[in-house]
């Protein structure tokens, strides 16, 4: 699926899909950390290399703006991309 300001890609064995953000190549895990937690997930591994989080659909935040979204549900991961790239990494 893309849309105009992201790609959003299947995963392996259809239970995950990637969210890439065009012209995002590098956040701030702290902020865009925060906004994830603040729109209600549950934070699980904090490091440099990735935060997880668990609510709705289970989520893998990396440096590089990328967010792994482990679903099979192809709807939900959609409207969390459009969160992802509404609210939480450009807002």
């Amino acid at each position: 699926m893309s849309d105009d300001s992201f790609v959003m890609e299947m995963c392996g064995n259809r239970a995950a899909w990637q969210i890439q953000v065009d012209g995002v190549e590098k956040i701030d895990l702290e902020a865009v950390g925060g906004k994830i937690e603040s729109a209600g997930y549950t934070v699980g591994i904090r490091t440099r290399l990735a935060w997880t989080f668990s609510g709705p659909a289970e989520l893998t935040l990396y440096p590089s703006g990328k967010l792994l979204v482990k679903t099979e549900d192809k709807e939900l991961a959609a409207n969390i991309a459009r969160e992802h790239v509404e609210e939480w990494v450009t807002a």
